[in-house]
Protein backbone atom coordinates (compact mmCIF):
# COMPACT_ATOMS: atom_id res chain seq x y z
CA UNK A 1 0.00 0.00 0.00
CA UNK A 2 0.88 3.62 -0.65
CA UNK A 3 3.43 4.45 2.57
CA UNK A 4 0.94 7.77 3.62
CA UNK A 5 -1.39 4.35 4.33
CA UNK A 6 1.23 2.40 5.68
CA UNK A 7 1.20 5.74 8.40
CA UNK A 8 -2.41 5.55 9.26
CA UNK A 9 -2.62 2.00 9.40
CA UNK A 10 0.00 1.54 11.71
CA UNK A 11 -1.00 5.04 13.32
CA UNK A 12 2.78 6.18 13.37
CA UNK A 13 4.25 9.12 11.67
CA UNK A 14 5.74 9.16 8.37
CA UNK A 15 9.19 9.71 9.95
CA UNK A 16 8.80 6.55 11.45
CA UNK A 17 7.46 5.07 8.51
CA UNK A 18 10.96 5.68 6.48
CA UNK A 19 13.25 5.16 9.65
CA UNK A 20 11.29 1.31 9.99
CA UNK A 21 12.10 0.67 5.85
CA UNK A 22 15.92 1.77 6.45
CA UNK A 23 15.87 -0.89 9.05
CA UNK A 24 14.35 -3.15 7.18
CA UNK A 25 16.76 -2.57 3.78
CA UNK A 26 19.79 -2.86 6.04
CA UNK A 27 18.68 -6.64 7.44
CA UNK A 28 17.87 -7.42 3.95
CA UNK A 29 20.95 -6.76 2.66
CA UNK A 30 22.45 -8.75 5.88
CA UNK A 31 20.48 -11.70 5.48
CA UNK A 32 20.70 -12.10 1.68
CA UNK A 33 24.93 -11.51 1.69
CA UNK A 34 25.23 -14.55 4.22
CA UNK A 35 23.27 -16.49 1.76
CA UNK A 36 24.69 -15.28 -1.01
CA UNK A 37 28.54 -15.55 -0.11
CA UNK A 38 28.35 -18.98 -0.51
CA UNK A 39 27.36 -18.86 -4.74
CA UNK A 40 31.57 -18.71 -5.21
CA UNK A 41 32.36 -21.87 -3.97
CA UNK A 42 29.62 -23.94 -5.43
CA UNK A 43 30.42 -25.99 -8.25
CA UNK A 44 27.75 -25.50 -10.96
CA UNK A 45 28.07 -27.11 -14.50
CA UNK A 46 26.79 -24.30 -16.32
CA UNK A 47 23.98 -21.51 -15.86
CA UNK A 48 21.97 -19.41 -17.91
CA UNK A 49 21.51 -16.09 -17.10
CA UNK A 50 18.61 -13.32 -18.30
CA UNK A 51 20.09 -9.27 -17.85
CA UNK A 52 17.81 -6.54 -18.44
CA UNK A 53 17.25 -3.10 -17.51
CA UNK A 54 13.93 -0.81 -16.34
CA UNK A 55 13.75 2.68 -15.90
CA UNK A 56 11.91 3.87 -12.77
CA UNK A 57 10.30 7.68 -12.57
CA UNK A 58 10.79 10.09 -9.50
CA UNK A 59 7.85 12.33 -9.39
CA UNK A 60 9.62 15.93 -8.97
CA UNK A 61 9.50 18.14 -5.35
CA UNK A 62 9.76 21.67 -6.99
CA UNK A 63 6.51 22.97 -8.41
CA UNK A 64 8.92 25.18 -10.16
CA UNK A 65 11.31 22.23 -12.15
CA UNK A 66 8.57 20.24 -12.72
CA UNK A 67 10.68 17.20 -14.95
CA UNK A 68 11.39 13.91 -13.57
CA UNK A 69 13.83 11.91 -11.88
CA UNK A 70 14.55 8.82 -13.57
CA UNK A 71 16.86 6.10 -11.94
CA UNK A 72 17.84 2.86 -14.07
CA UNK A 73 18.09 -0.59 -12.50
CA UNK A 74 19.85 -3.40 -14.17
CA UNK A 75 18.98 -7.15 -13.09
CA UNK A 76 20.28 -10.12 -14.01
CA UNK A 77 17.67 -13.52 -13.13
CA UNK A 78 18.84 -17.50 -13.28
CA UNK A 79 16.83 -19.11 -16.12
CA UNK A 80 16.64 -22.46 -14.35
CA UNK A 81 16.07 -21.18 -10.56
CA UNK A 82 14.18 -17.49 -11.14
CA UNK A 83 16.68 -16.25 -8.50
CA UNK A 84 17.24 -12.99 -8.78
CA UNK A 85 21.27 -13.16 -8.49
CA UNK A 86 21.68 -9.16 -8.58
CA UNK A 87 20.02 -5.28 -9.09
CA UNK A 88 22.18 -2.31 -9.11
CA UNK A 89 20.90 1.47 -9.38
CA UNK A 90 22.75 4.16 -10.88
CA UNK A 91 22.49 6.41 -8.05
CA UNK A 92 24.40 6.69 -4.83
CA UNK A 93 22.63 8.90 -1.87
CA UNK A 94 25.28 8.53 0.27
CA UNK A 95 27.09 11.04 -1.34
CA UNK A 96 26.75 14.66 -1.37
CA UNK A 97 26.29 16.88 -4.53
CA UNK A 98 28.16 20.05 -3.20
CA UNK A 99 30.67 18.66 -1.48
CA UNK A 100 31.59 16.48 -5.12
CA UNK A 101 30.68 19.80 -6.95
CA UNK A 102 33.52 21.09 -5.15
CA UNK A 103 36.27 18.53 -4.94
CA UNK A 104 35.55 18.23 -8.25
CA UNK A 105 36.47 22.04 -8.94
CA UNK A 106 39.70 21.78 -6.47
CA UNK A 107 40.94 18.62 -8.66
CA UNK A 108 40.39 20.58 -11.73
CA UNK A 109 38.29 17.56 -13.20
CA UNK A 110 36.27 19.44 -15.85
CA UNK A 111 39.85 20.59 -17.79
CA UNK A 112 40.26 16.96 -17.75
CA UNK A 113 38.84 14.15 -20.58
CA UNK A 114 36.38 12.01 -19.14
CA UNK A 115 37.92 8.75 -18.66
CA UNK A 116 40.28 10.27 -16.71
CA UNK A 117 38.91 12.69 -14.17
CA UNK A 118 38.32 11.69 -10.25
CA UNK A 119 34.73 11.55 -10.13
CA UNK A 120 33.79 10.29 -13.85
CA UNK A 121 31.61 7.36 -12.85
CA UNK A 122 29.40 10.40 -11.60
CA UNK A 123 27.04 12.58 -12.91
CA UNK A 124 27.86 16.40 -11.86
CA UNK A 125 25.09 18.79 -11.81
CA UNK A 126 26.68 20.96 -14.76
CA UNK A 127 27.67 18.47 -16.94
CA UNK A 128 23.98 16.42 -16.70
CA UNK A 129 22.45 20.03 -17.48
CA UNK A 130 25.13 20.44 -20.53
CA UNK A 131 24.31 16.96 -21.69
CA UNK A 132 20.54 17.38 -21.79
CA UNK A 133 21.38 19.72 -24.56
CA UNK A 134 22.96 17.78 -26.35
CA UNK A 135 21.43 14.39 -26.12
CA UNK A 136 21.17 11.95 -28.97
CA UNK A 137 20.53 8.13 -29.57
CA UNK A 138 17.34 7.69 -26.95
CA UNK A 139 15.82 4.52 -27.46
CA UNK A 140 13.10 4.36 -29.45
CA UNK A 141 9.57 3.49 -28.55
CA UNK A 142 7.91 0.45 -30.74
CA UNK A 143 4.59 2.34 -30.86
CA UNK A 144 4.15 3.04 -34.34
CA UNK A 145 6.40 0.70 -35.43
CA UNK A 146 4.96 -2.32 -37.63
CA UNK A 147 7.34 -4.84 -37.54
CA UNK A 148 10.01 -5.82 -34.50
CA UNK A 149 12.30 -6.37 -37.30
CA UNK A 150 11.65 -2.69 -37.66
CA UNK A 151 12.37 -1.42 -33.87
CA UNK A 152 15.78 -3.98 -33.83
CA UNK A 153 16.98 -1.72 -36.93
CA UNK A 154 15.81 1.44 -34.74
CA UNK A 155 17.85 0.38 -31.72
CA UNK A 156 20.61 0.24 -34.13
CA UNK A 157 20.28 3.66 -35.87
CA UNK A 158 19.64 4.87 -31.84
CA UNK A 159 22.87 3.61 -31.18
CA UNK A 160 24.96 4.81 -33.74
CA UNK A 161 23.70 8.30 -33.22
CA UNK A 162 25.16 8.16 -30.25
CA UNK A 163 28.22 10.49 -29.24
CA UNK A 164 29.02 7.04 -27.30
CA UNK A 165 28.00 4.26 -28.60
CA UNK A 166 28.31 2.11 -25.04
CA UNK A 167 26.91 5.05 -23.50
CA UNK A 168 22.89 4.43 -22.74
CA UNK A 169 22.28 6.88 -20.76
CA UNK A 170 22.29 10.35 -22.34
CA UNK A 171 19.65 12.34 -20.36
CA UNK A 172 16.95 13.90 -21.97
CA UNK A 173 14.94 16.74 -22.08
CA UNK A 174 12.42 15.79 -19.56
CA UNK A 175 14.58 14.37 -16.79
CA UNK A 176 16.32 16.39 -13.81
CA UNK A 177 19.40 15.34 -12.01
CA UNK A 178 17.92 14.16 -8.02
CA UNK A 179 18.02 16.91 -5.56
CA UNK A 180 20.01 14.70 -3.29
CA UNK A 181 22.58 12.18 -3.71
CA UNK A 182 23.89 11.59 -7.37
CA UNK A 183 23.18 9.51 -10.22
CA UNK A 184 26.09 7.60 -11.34
CA UNK A 185 27.01 7.05 -15.21
CA UNK A 186 25.10 3.77 -16.53
CA UNK A 187 27.65 2.46 -18.18
CA UNK A 188 29.74 2.56 -15.14
CA UNK A 189 26.83 0.61 -13.17
CA UNK A 190 26.31 -1.96 -15.84
CA UNK A 191 30.28 -2.87 -15.24
CA UNK A 192 30.15 -3.38 -12.04
CA UNK A 193 26.96 -5.30 -12.26
CA UNK A 194 28.64 -7.78 -14.77
CA UNK A 195 31.87 -7.51 -12.43
CA UNK A 196 30.01 -8.67 -9.74
CA UNK A 197 28.36 -11.32 -11.62
CA UNK A 198 31.99 -12.74 -12.61
CA UNK A 199 33.20 -13.12 -8.49
CA UNK A 200 29.02 -14.61 -7.83
CA UNK A 201 29.65 -17.14 -10.82
CA UNK A 202 33.40 -18.02 -10.06
CA UNK A 203 32.44 -21.77 -9.66
CA UNK A 204 29.90 -22.16 -12.85
CA UNK A 205 31.74 -24.22 -15.53
CA UNK A 206 29.47 -22.51 -18.67
CA UNK A 207 27.66 -19.20 -18.51
CA UNK A 208 25.16 -18.15 -21.37
CA UNK A 209 23.83 -14.51 -21.01
CA UNK A 210 20.52 -13.70 -22.30
CA UNK A 211 20.97 -9.63 -23.07
CA UNK A 212 18.64 -7.60 -23.53
CA UNK A 213 19.27 -4.89 -26.91
CA UNK A 214 21.04 -2.31 -25.72
CA UNK A 215 25.18 -2.13 -26.62
CA UNK A 216 26.26 -1.15 -23.13
CA UNK A 217 24.98 -3.94 -21.76
CA UNK A 218 26.98 -6.04 -24.21
CA UNK A 219 29.60 -4.42 -23.93
CA UNK A 220 29.86 -4.56 -20.07
CA UNK A 221 29.29 -8.20 -20.57
CA UNK A 222 31.82 -9.16 -23.15
CA UNK A 223 34.68 -7.19 -21.14
CA UNK A 224 34.26 -8.59 -17.44
CA UNK A 225 34.01 -12.03 -19.09
CA UNK A 226 36.11 -11.90 -21.79
CA UNK A 227 38.73 -14.48 -20.95
CA UNK A 228 35.53 -16.78 -20.32
CA UNK A 229 34.17 -15.63 -24.23
CA UNK A 230 37.71 -16.42 -25.42
CA UNK A 231 37.54 -19.56 -24.09
CA UNK A 232 34.22 -20.37 -25.50
CA UNK A 233 33.12 -20.83 -21.39
CA UNK A 234 31.00 -17.63 -21.88
CA UNK A 235 28.60 -16.98 -24.55
CA UNK A 236 26.33 -13.95 -24.89
CA UNK A 237 23.16 -12.88 -26.88
CA UNK A 238 20.34 -10.66 -27.76
CA UNK A 239 16.77 -11.34 -26.77
CA UNK A 240 14.82 -8.77 -28.26
CA UNK A 241 10.66 -9.14 -27.80
CA UNK A 242 7.99 -7.50 -29.18
CA UNK A 243 5.94 -5.39 -26.41
CA UNK A 244 2.36 -4.92 -26.71
CA UNK A 245 1.33 -7.29 -28.81
CA UNK A 246 -2.61 -7.86 -28.26
CA UNK A 247 -3.86 -10.98 -26.92
CA UNK A 248 -5.63 -12.02 -30.13
CA UNK A 249 -2.52 -11.12 -32.00
CA UNK A 250 -0.53 -13.56 -29.65
CA UNK A 251 -2.89 -16.50 -29.69
CA UNK A 252 -2.78 -16.09 -33.70
CA UNK A 253 0.89 -16.11 -33.74
CA UNK A 254 1.40 -19.43 -31.47
CA UNK A 255 -1.34 -21.10 -33.36
CA UNK A 256 0.30 -20.44 -36.75
CA UNK A 257 3.92 -22.09 -34.81
CA UNK A 258 2.07 -24.87 -33.74
CA UNK A 259 0.41 -25.65 -37.15
CA UNK A 260 4.22 -25.39 -38.76
CA UNK A 261 5.58 -27.27 -36.02
CA UNK A 262 2.58 -30.25 -36.73
CA UNK A 263 3.22 -30.33 -40.50
CA UNK A 264 7.14 -30.70 -40.14
CA UNK A 265 6.61 -33.15 -37.44
CA UNK A 266 3.90 -35.41 -39.82
CA UNK A 267 6.27 -34.94 -42.19
CA UNK A 268 9.24 -36.20 -40.50
CA UNK A 269 7.44 -38.53 -38.45
CA UNK A 270 8.88 -37.42 -35.61
CA UNK A 271 5.09 -38.43 -33.64
CA UNK A 272 6.87 -40.14 -30.59
CA UNK A 273 9.06 -37.82 -30.03
CA UNK A 274 8.79 -34.92 -26.91
CA UNK A 275 7.67 -31.54 -27.52
CA UNK A 276 11.20 -30.14 -27.04
CA UNK A 277 12.66 -32.52 -28.89
CA UNK A 278 10.63 -31.92 -31.75
CA UNK A 279 11.29 -28.01 -31.57
CA UNK A 280 15.28 -29.00 -31.42
CA UNK A 281 14.74 -30.90 -34.87
CA UNK A 282 12.86 -28.72 -36.39
CA UNK A 283 15.43 -25.60 -35.05
CA UNK A 284 18.35 -27.76 -36.73
CA UNK A 285 16.77 -28.42 -39.91
CA UNK A 286 15.28 -25.11 -40.42
CA UNK A 287 18.76 -23.17 -38.96
CA UNK A 288 19.99 -21.63 -42.15
CA UNK A 289 16.67 -20.48 -43.35
CA UNK A 290 15.97 -18.62 -39.94
CA UNK A 291 18.57 -16.40 -39.73
CA UNK A 292 19.09 -12.54 -41.65
CA UNK A 293 21.32 -9.74 -41.42
CA UNK A 294 20.56 -6.36 -39.31
CA UNK A 295 21.86 -2.93 -38.09
CA UNK A 296 25.12 -1.26 -39.04
CA UNK A 297 27.60 -4.39 -38.59
CA UNK A 298 25.42 -6.79 -39.98
CA UNK A 299 24.41 -8.57 -36.90
CA UNK A 300 22.57 -11.84 -37.70
CA UNK A 301 19.27 -12.22 -36.15
CA UNK A 302 16.91 -15.57 -35.63
CA UNK A 303 13.54 -15.27 -36.06
CA UNK A 304 12.63 -17.41 -32.79
CA UNK A 305 9.79 -19.90 -34.23
CA UNK A 306 8.00 -21.16 -31.21
CA UNK A 307 6.07 -18.58 -29.50
CA UNK A 308 4.01 -17.89 -26.65
CA UNK A 309 1.62 -16.13 -24.68
CA UNK A 310 4.63 -13.99 -22.95
CA UNK A 311 6.73 -13.61 -25.42
CA UNK A 312 4.75 -14.03 -28.79
CA UNK A 313 7.23 -12.44 -31.14
CA UNK A 314 10.87 -12.88 -30.49
CA UNK A 315 14.24 -12.59 -32.26
CA UNK A 316 17.82 -13.69 -30.94
CA UNK A 317 21.00 -12.39 -32.00
CA UNK A 318 24.08 -14.60 -31.50
CA UNK A 319 27.06 -12.26 -30.15
CA UNK A 320 30.06 -14.18 -28.85
CA UNK A 321 30.60 -16.49 -32.01
CA UNK A 322 34.37 -16.56 -32.95
CA UNK A 323 33.83 -17.53 -36.28
CA UNK A 324 33.10 -15.02 -39.61
CA UNK A 325 31.28 -17.36 -41.78
CA UNK A 326 29.18 -19.49 -39.46
CA UNK A 327 29.18 -19.87 -35.88
CA UNK A 328 31.17 -22.03 -33.28
CA UNK A 329 28.85 -24.36 -32.55
CA UNK A 330 27.38 -27.28 -34.58
CA UNK A 331 23.75 -27.00 -35.87
CA UNK A 332 22.06 -29.09 -33.25
CA UNK A 333 24.53 -27.52 -30.12
CA UNK A 334 23.41 -24.05 -31.27
CA UNK A 335 19.79 -25.10 -31.52
CA UNK A 336 19.79 -25.89 -27.65
CA UNK A 337 21.10 -22.78 -26.81
CA UNK A 338 18.77 -20.96 -28.95
CA UNK A 339 15.41 -23.13 -27.53
CA UNK A 340 16.47 -21.14 -23.57
CA UNK A 341 17.01 -17.84 -25.14
CA UNK A 342 14.34 -15.55 -23.07
CA UNK A 343 14.28 -12.28 -20.70
CA UNK A 344 11.32 -14.12 -18.83
CA UNK A 345 12.54 -14.47 -15.73
CA UNK A 346 13.98 -10.96 -15.13
CA UNK A 347 11.21 -9.21 -16.62
CA UNK A 348 8.94 -11.42 -14.54
CA UNK A 349 10.44 -10.11 -11.59
CA UNK A 350 10.24 -6.30 -12.86
CA UNK A 351 6.59 -6.30 -13.12
CA UNK A 352 6.43 -8.22 -10.23
CA UNK A 353 7.74 -5.01 -8.44
CA UNK A 354 5.50 -2.87 -10.49
CA UNK A 355 2.54 -4.55 -9.23
CA UNK A 356 2.99 -5.27 -5.74
CA UNK A 357 5.21 -2.32 -4.88
CA UNK A 358 2.92 1.21 -5.40
CA UNK A 359 6.24 3.14 -4.80
CA UNK A 360 7.56 1.45 -8.02
CA UNK A 361 3.89 1.44 -10.21
CA UNK A 362 4.39 3.30 -13.49
CA UNK A 363 3.16 6.88 -13.58
CA UNK A 364 1.05 8.37 -15.27
CA UNK A 365 1.26 11.72 -18.29
CA UNK A 366 0.58 14.86 -16.67
CA UNK A 367 -2.31 16.20 -19.34
CA UNK A 368 -0.69 19.57 -18.76
CA UNK A 369 2.74 19.02 -19.74
CA UNK A 370 4.12 17.23 -22.46
CA UNK A 371 6.05 14.28 -21.96
CA UNK A 372 6.26 14.72 -18.06
CA UNK A 373 5.04 12.14 -15.48
CA UNK A 374 3.67 12.38 -11.98
CA UNK A 375 2.18 9.75 -10.25
CA UNK A 376 0.85 10.23 -6.78
CA UNK A 377 2.12 7.03 -5.10
CA UNK A 378 5.19 7.53 -6.87
CA UNK A 379 8.63 8.19 -4.32
CA UNK A 380 10.00 12.24 -4.45
CA UNK A 381 13.43 10.23 -3.01
CA UNK A 382 15.21 7.83 -5.43
CA UNK A 383 17.29 6.38 -2.54
CA UNK A 384 13.83 5.13 -1.23
CA UNK A 385 12.65 3.42 -4.59
CA UNK A 386 16.46 1.82 -4.85
CA UNK A 387 16.12 0.59 -1.31
CA UNK A 388 11.97 -0.97 -1.98
CA UNK A 389 14.02 -2.50 -4.90
CA UNK A 390 16.08 -4.45 -3.07
CA UNK A 391 13.99 -5.44 -0.40
CA UNK A 392 11.59 -6.80 -2.87
CA UNK A 393 14.81 -8.78 -4.42
CA UNK A 394 15.23 -10.63 -1.12
CA UNK A 395 11.50 -11.27 -0.51
CA UNK A 396 11.05 -12.62 -4.05
CA UNK A 397 14.23 -14.57 -3.82
CA UNK A 398 13.10 -15.84 -0.19
CA UNK A 399 10.11 -15.81 0.94
CA UNK A 400 7.83 -16.01 -2.51
CA UNK A 401 6.71 -19.22 -3.26
CA UNK A 402 6.01 -20.65 -6.50
CA UNK A 403 3.76 -22.77 -8.09
CA UNK A 404 5.69 -25.54 -7.08
CA UNK A 405 5.53 -24.51 -3.29
CA UNK A 406 8.98 -23.89 -3.68
CA UNK A 407 11.11 -20.02 -3.41
CA UNK A 408 13.77 -19.38 -5.94
CA UNK A 409 16.53 -19.60 -2.97
CA UNK A 410 15.03 -23.15 -2.25
CA UNK A 411 15.86 -23.65 -5.92
CA UNK A 412 19.33 -22.49 -5.91
CA UNK A 413 20.14 -24.38 -2.66
CA UNK A 414 20.44 -20.98 -0.53
CA UNK A 415 17.74 -22.57 1.42
CA UNK A 416 16.05 -25.63 2.76
CA UNK A 417 12.68 -24.11 2.98
CA UNK A 418 10.75 -20.76 2.51
CA UNK A 419 12.12 -18.00 4.60
CA UNK A 420 9.36 -15.88 6.67
CA UNK A 421 9.97 -12.13 7.30
CA UNK A 422 11.10 -12.50 10.91
CA UNK A 423 13.90 -14.85 9.95
CA UNK A 424 14.92 -11.53 8.11
CA UNK A 425 13.71 -8.81 10.60
CA UNK A 426 15.13 -10.60 13.32
CA UNK A 427 18.67 -11.71 11.68
CA UNK A 428 21.34 -10.90 13.82
CA UNK A 429 24.75 -11.81 11.88
CA UNK A 430 26.97 -14.21 13.31
CA UNK A 431 30.86 -12.97 14.94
Amino acid sequence: MPLSCVAEFSRVSPKTVYRKIDFIHRQCLLFASNRERRLPSMTLDRMYICVDRMDHIINWSNRADKRNITIQAVGSADLKTGYVLALHVNYDDTLSKDEIALAAIECADHEKQPPFRRFARLWLPEEYEKAVTVAKGDIPSTKGMTSLDDWIETVYAAAVARGDIEQPDSPRSEWQPPGRGLLVHAEYTLYAHFLYLKNLLAGVGKVRFFLDQESGIRAACLSAFADQVLAKDCDAFYVSISKGVTKERALALVGESQRRLNEYVAECGYEDLYLQEQRRQYLKDKMHTLWSAKGKWGDRWLEYPFPNMAEPEKRVCYLTSLKKDWFDYEDEHLANLLLKATLHPIDRFFMQTRRKTSMLERPITSSSVSGRKWYGYSAYDPAMAAKTLEIYRVYYNFIKKGDDGKTPAIRMGLAKGPCSVEDIIYYSPEA
